[in-house]
């Protein structure tokens, strides 16, 4: 690792999640751990302390095993809110496993998923209680009970009691339709009466806590089994490397099933004492940030680009460019005698921003030098990092001292990554062994036994080290375009180019097959039309197709070797096929566009 070391701060292992809430009442009790609001357009601000969040975990938990859950799986769909964060720890705490479903699920995949997880409880907001409802009538799944987090259903078919509450005396087969907050005051008067169920539970660290069903950007979804082991050493590792204060306040945006928000915001971020505020939608991003006095965000890097691109246009419509670009220098000038004036300097720029953003945490995707480096020239702390679903997921990230543009930063304390069968270039499979990878996919010893290999799991992206042990990650080792000559082609590098024109939301790259074998090299390209409207008013789909081509010749092409040339392009104002947290799902963007050509 030479010079650049991974651990920059002392901190506390946890073992399990009990641990976790334990500190919200010995370190945090007073302050406020969530802060939200009902309604966009409203003023007034619902705030949570961390003594009443964890009162509240507790009383939850204690009703759920009461209704006989204790081992059972429990699903949760919803926004991000507070009665999903209180329902992940109530579940997991409590001995129970939490399998958190995408919102954006359709009704067919929710109920899929319902069915292959076994849950036997769901945890529900009530934009889903007609999908449940269907699910419940049908009694294809072995759910028993259906949660709605809302107060707005009424409570149906419901045969629980306050002496009746033991699974051998609930009719399962009997709809179940309960009310959070019904659950919560039950929770409550049980602990009142001396229910001991939750302080006696055993938590086993090592078993599976959490089934995550993965995002599914190349194949059918897997079902991650994760301990709770696992998570809390990724807590443990992230909390040696970062500086997140209990001053903080983060935003949350990206949905807390994926592991990147639940881990780095929810657990990491309650763990450090911070406050949670919770975003009123993505249009609202910007009033957040103001609105809460939000100090940082993780976040994926094509939501950076896009604020990057906004920063710099308003910079240019206002005639700036070139103050900032010669102040720019001034300051990097004096950072290296220690002085640091930027946020002064850029206030007015920062006050788009809300003015309080100190830190930003983005992940999963690459993102251009240019972005990167103009978050940092603001005094904005932006930390890269890389992980997957199967690590927990953070492997590799930057710290709040060194930092490499382009790199994803280096391997998290504890966890050891080698490059697989390294090229001439020294680019391989990402490989890592760690206490955060996963047990192994549910049911499916097949694909287990395909990724991990020797206590290494095998992440299917490739990447390599620079001499000072920087990690860089080139792309899917799937999404590699291989030439008949033996070349090879990452799309991401080339992406990153296209993604630096200031009209293009977002691109992908891909090979298209020719009948010698080869691949001709194409870009679909989602543009800006209001770019182009305000500089070329009643414009025209073929002209500006043409803008693009000759951009694309002059921009991308000239910075590349002939064989990674673009030599057609598709333009479009719709964006591409994502997942709920923003990655590309290229199979199924390929299987649209080589359908069309």
């Amino acid at each position: 690792m030479g010079k650049y070391k991974r651990k920059l701060y002392n901190s506390t292992r946890i073992n399990d999640f009990r641990e976790l809430v334990n500190r919200y009442s010995n370190l945090y009790s007073n302050q406020i751990a969530f802060e939200y609001k009902l309604d966009p357009k409203s003023t007034k601000h619902i705030q949570i302390t961390y003594s009443q969040f964890a009162q509240d975990i507790k009383s939850l938990s204690t009703a759920l095993l009461n209704l006989g859950l204790n081992k059972k799986r429990i699903a949760i769909i919803a926004p991000n809110k507070y009665e999903w964060c209180v329902s992940y720890l109530a579940i997991t705490t409590g001995n129970m496993v939490v399998v958190p479903l995408d919102k954006a699920l359709p009704d067919n995949e929710i109920e899929n998923l319902i069915i292959r997880s076994k849950s036997e409880a769901v945890i529900f907001d009530n934009s889903y209680s007609k999908i449940f409802e269907k699910i419940a009538k049908e009694g294809k799944s072995k759910l028993s009970f259906y949660i709605n987090m809302d107060n707005t259903e009424i409570v149906k078919n419901s045969n629980i009691t306050e002496k009746d509450n033991t699974a051998k005396n609930i009719n399962t087969n009997a709809f179940n339709f309960l009310h959070y907050s019904s659950l919560i005051e039950k929770g409550n008067s049980l602990l009142e009466q001396g229910d001991t169920q939750y302080d006696n539970i055993k938590i086993n660290n090592k078993e599976m806590s959490i089934m995550l069903f993965t995002s599914g950007t190349t194949s059918i979804s897997k079902a991650v089994a994760l301990s709770q082991s696992n998570v809390c050493e990724d807590i443990y590792a992230l909390s040696q490397m970062t500086d997140i204060r209990k001053e903080d306040t983060f935003l949350s945006f990206l949905p807390l099933h994926h592991t990147f928000e639940s881990t780095c915001t929810f657990l990491y971020g309650t763990f450090s004492g911070i406050t949670v505020a919770f975003c009123d939608g993505i249009k609202y991003v910007q009033k957040n940030l103001a609105e809460f006095k939000v100090t940082g965000f993780v976040c994926v890097p094509l939501m950076l680009e896009i604020m990057y691109k906004k920063i710099k246009k308003g910079i240019e419509e206002k005639g700036k460019t070139k103050l900032v670009k010669k102040m720019t220098k001034v300051c990097n000038g004096l950072l290296k005698f220690g002085i640091d004036i930027r946020r002064k300097v850029f206030k007015e720029v920062l006050n788009n921003l809300g003015g309080k953003i100190r830190i930003l945490i983005a992940g999963g995707a690459s993102m251009s030098k240019d972005a990167i480096q103009g978050f940092l020239d603001l005094g904005i702390n932006l930390l890269q990092g890389y992980g997957l679903t199967e690590t927990s997921p953070v492997v590799a990230g930057e710290n709040d001292k060194f930092k490499r543009c382009g790199s994803v930063g280096f391997p998290l304390p504890g966890i050891d990554v080698k490059i697989s069968e390294p090229d001439s270039d020294g680019i391989g499979e990402i490989a890592v062994k760690a206490p955060t990878v996963m047990l192994g996919y549910v049911d499916n010893p097949d694909a287990t036994k395909e990724v991990l290999k020797d206590d290494w799991f095998y992440t299917g992206d490739l990447g390599y080290f620079d001499k000072d042990g920087f990690l860089f990650v080139t792309g899917r080792k799937k999404d590699v375009i291989v030439l008949k000559n033996g070349k090879n082609i990452f799309p991401e590098e080339l992406e990153i180019l296209i993604n630096k024109l200031p009209y293009v939301n977002e691109s992908i790259v891909f090979g298209k097959p020719l009948e010698n074998g080869d691949y001709k090299i194409c870009a679909k390209i989602v543009y800006n039309k209001e770019h182009f409207e305000e500089s070329h008013p009643n414009i025209l789909e073929e002209d500006i197709k043409n803008i693009i081509w000759n951009d694309i010749k002059t921009e991308v092409n000239q910075k590349m070797p002939a064989y990674k040339h673009i030599r057609e392009i598709i333009v479009t104002e719709s964006p591409l096929i994502k997942t709920t947290t923003q990655k590309v799902k290229r199979h199924e963007e390929l299987k649209l566009i080589l359908g069309e050509c």
